[in-house]
């Protein structure tokens, strides 16, 4: 989407520029007339973008970390942010179609300092096209040692390793399920938070929660709109789905994810399967991994203090 910022500059760029302001000349003397011409000023070369840095590779010690939390885990996700600009490309290059997109919307909650998110707990809400809703507690980082065996049982209940270019974290989820209307009751202030969660999600909340933050103190972060595609390569290429979300925000700023799951046991291999179908396809591993979640917040806590 266009800023206002935009079109001024689009509009300097194209307007002709300003004829140069000149003093009345005086008449030329015999031995000026004859002056041998300037030579014409070599043309000034474009100054190169800046090409966006890439991502490290994890070290040794990070890497045996990484493998005793998958050790640990029920999943994982391999995951990389796009560098903005090149959106239209990822989506050409690795055969999404846009028309299948499936439209949601995040709603997170939190105080408007982040406090919950400073102790590792996330509450979060979407819409889903169609009516369906879902929620989760989510908790991170987190060591699977730690997780309590019962808690592991429940079949709403998961662990998952994120890995991405340069880094990773093991969080745990709590999910449930409502309707698209009944987010929107909450949104709108005519149903209580608490409501939209079951009881063993508000349970996990409680034991991971600042003490004195209960669910009512939560303000609304949102929503967020976005779109959510699947795709299935070619075998030959990639023999898994890749998903690609494109988080869009009321400004007009997009954060782009591509990911792919895979079981504790297939991590090494997927990873490495996955990291070279991506750069065959011209994706690069930058640096500037923009987690969704962290993103959300940080833009919605910015518009509440500055009364947007």
């Amino acid at each position: 989407m266009a800023t206002e910022a935009d079109t001024k500059v689009t509009a300097l760029a194209l307007a002709p520029a300003p004829a140069p302001a000149t003093k009345r000349a005086k008449p030329a003397t015999a031995a000026k007339a004859v002056a041998a011409p300037r030579k014409a000023a070599a043309p000034r070369k474009a100054p190169k973008a800046a090409l966006p840095a890439l991502a490290k590779p994890l070290s040794r010690e990070q890497l045996d970390t990484m493998f005793k939390l998958v050790k640990g885990a029920t999943s994982v996700e391999l995951k990389l942010s796009v560098p903005v600009g090149a959106g239209s490309a990822t989506v050409k290059s690795l055969g999404f179609d846009p028309v299948e997109a499936q439209p949601r919307q995040a709603f997170f909650f939190d105080t408007p300092d982040l406090a919950l998110n400073k102790a590792g707990v996330v509450v979060r809400a979407r819409r889903i096209q169609g009516g369906d809703g879902d929620t989760v507690i989510k908790l991170r980082p987190v060591d699977p040692s730690t997780i309590d065996p019962d808690l592991r049982r429940s079949a709403a209940f998961k662990i998952e390793v994120d890995a991405m270019p340069g880094g990773f974290v093991c969080s745990a989820s709590f999910k449930g399920s409502c309707s698209g209307q009944e987010v929107l009751d909450v949104s709108a202030g005519k149903m209580p938070l608490r409501k939209l969660f079951s009881k063993e999600q508000r349970s996990f909340y409680d034991a991971h929660a600042p003490a004195s933050l209960t669910m009512d103190k939560l303000v609304l972060l949102g929503p967020t709109f976005l779109l959510k595609a699947k795709h299935q390569p070619k075998a030959k290429d990639f023999d898994r789905p890749i998903v690609l979300e494109v988080w869009i925000y009321p400004d007009g700023s997009m954060v782009i994810e591509v990911s792919t799951k895979c079981l504790p046991k297939e991590t090494y291999k997927v990873a490495f399967d996955f990291k070279d179908y991506v750069t065959r396809n011209g994706i690069a591993l930058v640096a500037d991994q923009s987690a969704k979640t962290r993103t959300a917040l940080e833009f919605y806590t910015a518009r509440l203090k500055s009364g947007g």
